[in-house]
Order: structure tokens, then C-alpha cells, then sequence
């Protein structure tokens, strides 16, 4: 089939690519010509594992091509996505301006019928919107043309979005009405052989499904944030309590990891934004407003774990950071923990030497060149004249460290470990000091 992308983004790269491999012909289109000119030299501007070989072989085989220009974008493909960004406004709504430019500009070069999917993440009722847009722009074109909105939101997970995009665990498809369902399911036939995974429904609960799933997740991981800050009080361990109710299969052991916060382009943007929908239609939604709250507080964790062991006034200390990004296999850094932990080091005094795999080029960009700040190349390297070692993403190169190494390079054995990577008990007998999450090592009120 002849398909168009609208946006070059995470969501966006990786399905073309993915839809390229199974043998579709792709053509995806981005007004950022710096971008499009990286990709037609094979330069990937994300780190995403398994994207790049993907996204090379595709263009070599002349099935993923690349472009700014919407009229060969929108002229090329019966399906055309919409996957652009919806970035948070001022007051927490998903910012639509760039879907609907999207429609407009496949209203204004069509010329044959369309199906038109909304792979954004969008709030419920965009889709009508969308449908709006296009009829607007073709009635003042006084052309007739047939043309489909169909809601198919993606459940991608960053550091495993091609894993996820070539074996979905369900494809949503909400429609108006049934005539668009079989172009829809010859597109996505190659992921829905084993068993049917698609799951038809009306545009709006499609569009509603995305936002639910994305706050039933940030409502665990703060629900077990909230455990573990109860944990610390009474003296437990919350990492027992984990495997506890883990074990449970009504709970399961996903999304119940204690930490210092959750981050990235999905969970809090979405959250916001469900809130934000809610009080357009006069509800409180009370759970999802005390999720944010935790999560936000959460970020502060490590910060006050580091001042209750060294002071407020950090003046003359130096931290190794180890961790960037939001999550490990990204270098994704929007909302992450470890930009609130560095930032109130600085504001306390501190200096920082950090190291991630993936997320260094991110951090210059985001920061630039700092007295107080070093990007090491390696994690040994940002131990180096450190007081103390503090984690912010579990990297499974974090995971196996030479203890003794650390304790001799650290001006003080001590580690404050965001995610609860180690076992306390090893690390006391290796001499040195564990600050963990919800681990029962002290009593702090937070």
C-alpha cells in the first residue's frame, strides 16, 4: 500500500519504518528540512534500538523516502498519518495547532480520496475537529472529494518502540462508520497474523483509550511511589512489598517499581492533559490530579535524601550522576528526574560530573557549557573527585558495579540510588553508605 507520514518523530520514524519493512511504500514529510536532509543521509536524529539499520535498509530499498513536500506527501498515499506533536499548552491542554495544520495541508493537495489516521496522541473530540478542518478546506476549494478520520493511537513504549510497533499487543482503530475498516486492516494484516488484535470502536473512545491507558500506568508507579515513601516511615521495605503484590496476577509486577519519578513525552503530558480535558466538562478528576502531585513531589526525592545526609549548603561538593535520560534505551530527556536532581545540586551549591550511554548530546543541548557541570565519557570517569554517587536511570550498565572500585574513588562511600538498583545489605558490607527508595534505611519525612 502507499502510505504518508506526517511528522518524522518518534512516533511517527518508527512506524514508517516499520510499515516500510513489511513491504509498504512509504513516503514520510517534515517541514524541519535539517531533519529530512539528516535522514536522506542516513543520519537518525533519535536513539531508539533496532530504528537505525530499520530506517537504512528501508530508504536503500526505495520503500521509505523522505521530504518537505506535503503536495508529493499527501498526491503519493491513500492513507495519509497524522503523527506531529501535540505539546502541553500553558495550562496543561495538548496543543493541536500542528494536527490541524496537518489536515489542512492534505485538504488543500488532495485530489483523490483519503483515509487520514490520527497517530498523535490527541484529546477526545480531535478527530472531529480534523474531519472539520479537511471539509472546510474542500468546500472552499469546491471540490467533492471522499475522505476518512480514523483514530488509531499508539501504545509505543520508548527504548522498545520498533519491538513494539512490529508486534503490537493490540491495534485500536476508532471509525465513524465502516467503510474505511478494510483499507485499515490490509495496512496492518502483517502484524495481525498470529491472532486478531485489532479492536474496532467509535472515534471518540479511541481517542479516550490512548489517554487511559497512559494514566492507569503513571497511576501505578505513583501509587507504589506513595508505598515507598510510606515504606521509609514504618520501617519496611518496599522492595518485599513489590514481589508481595506483584505476585498477585490481578496487580501483576508491571509499572509497580518505586522510584524517584516518572518522565518522558507520554505519561505526564497525558495527564495533564486528561485533567485539563476533565475540567472543560466540569468533573474533578481527583485521582489523576493526586498522581501528578506525587509524581512532582517525587522528583525531589533524591535532592532531599542528598541534603538530609550532606546539609542544605552543597558549597564545595561534587556529585557523580549516573543516568540522564527518562528511561534506559532513550536519550530522551523531557521530564526526566535527573534535570530536577541536577538542578537543585546546582542551587544548593553542588557541582555535578554525570555520564549516560545515550543522552549526552541531549544534556549539552538542554545546558550547554556550565563552571559546575562535566559530561564524562564513561561512568568510571564522572567518579573522579565525586563525594558521592547518585543514579537516576537503571542502564543495565549500572546494574553490576565493582563496589570496592566505587568506595575507593569516592570522596565519601556514599550512594543515593533513584531506582533501587542494588541490595542494601551487600552494600553495607562493602563498606559503603545505601540511600535508596522506600527501603527502610531511615525515617524522613518527604
Amino acid at each position: 500500500m502507499k502510505v504518508t507520514v506526517f511528522g518524522i518523530g518518534y512516533v511517527g520514524l518508527v512506524q514508517a519504518a516499520v510499515l516500510a519493512e513489511v513491504g509498504h511504500e512509504v513516503v514520510c514529510v517534515d517541514i524541519n528540512a535539517e531533519r529530512v536532509e539528516k535522514l536522506n543521509q542516513g543520519i537518525i536524529p533519535i536513539y531508539e534500538p533496532g530504528l537505525t539499520p530499520l530506517v537504512t535498509n528501508n530508504f536503500q530499498a526505495g520503500r521509505l523516502r523522505f521530504t518537505t513536500d506535503a503536495a508529493f506527501g499527501v498526491e503519493h498515499g491513500l492513507i495519509q498519518f497524522i503523527a506531529v506533536g501535540t505539546p502541553p499548552d500553558e495550562d496543561g491542554s495538548a496543543d493541536l495547532q500542528y494536527v490541524l495544520a496537518v489536515a489542512k495541508t492534505i485538504a488543500t493537495h488532495m485530489n483523490s480520496p483519503k483515509v487520514v489516521i490520527d497517530k498523535s496522541t490527541v484529546p477526545v473530540g480531535t478527530a472531529d475537529k480534523v474531519k472539520q478542518q479537511i471539509s472546510t478546506v474542500l468546500t472552499e476549494r469546491a471540490v467533492d472529494i471522499p475522505f476518512d478520520v480514523v483514530s488509531n493511537p499508539e501504545f509505543l513504549k520508548e527504548g522498545a518502540a520498533v519491538a513494539d510497533c512490529m508486534r503490537p499487543d493490540r491495534i485500536i482503530i476508532g471509525t465513524y462508520n465502516e467503510q474505511p475498516i478494510d483499507v485499515v486492516r490490509e495496512l496492518y494484516e502483517p502484524f495481525n497474523r498470529n491472532h486478531d488484535k485489532m479492536i474496532f470502536m467509535d472515534v471518540r473512545s479511541a481517542e479516550l483509550t490512548k489517554y487511559a491507558a497512559n494514566c492507569m500506568l503513571a497511576t501505578k508507579i505513583s501509587f507504589m511511589n506513595e508505598m515507598a515513601n510510606l515504606a521509609e516511615l514504618l520501617g519496611a521495605d518496599i522492595e518485599a512489598v513489590r514481589k508481595g503484590i506483584g505476585s498477585d496476577p490481578r496487580i501483576g509486577y508491571h509499572f509497580i517499581y518505586p522510584g524517584c519519578g516518572y518522565g518522558g513525552s507520554c505519561f505526564p503530558k497525558d495527564v495533564q492533559a486528561l485533567i485539563r480535558t476533565s475540567a472543560q466538562n466540569g468533573y474533578t478528576p481527583k485521582i489523576l490530579q493526586a498522581v501528578e502531585a506525587v509524581n512532582n513531589k517525587q522528583k525531589y526525592k533524591l535532592p532531599t535524601l542528598v541534603k538530609k545526609h550532606f546539609g542544605d549548603d552543597l558549597t564545595g561538593k561534587t556529585f557523580a550522576v549516573w543516568g540522564l535520560s527518562f528511561k534506559p534505551n532513550t536519550d530522551d530527556m523531557r521530564e526526566a528526574s535527573s534535570r530536577v536532581l541536577i538542578e537543585e545540586l546546582w542551587a544548593a551549591g553542588a557541582k555535578v560530573h554525570a555520564y549516560d550511554p545515550q543522552a549526552m548530546e541531549e544534556t549539552q543541548r538542554i545546558y550547554g557549557v556550565r563552571s559546575d557541570f562535566v559530561l564524562c565519557g564513561t561512568k568510571e570517569a564522572a567518579l573522579q573527585e565525586a563525594d558521592a554517587l547518585i543514579i537516576c536511570t537503571e542502564w543495565q550498565q549500572f546494574k553490576a558495579p565493582d563496589f570496592d572500585f566505587l568506595k575507593q574513588q569516592l570522596k565519601t562511600p556514599v550512594v543515593f540510588d533513584g531506582r533501587n538498583l542494588f541490595d542494601p545489605e551487600r552494600l553495607k558490607q562493602k563498606g559503603l553508605q545505601y540511600y535508596a527508595i522506600g527501603r527502610g534505611q531511615s525515617v524522613l519525612q518527604f
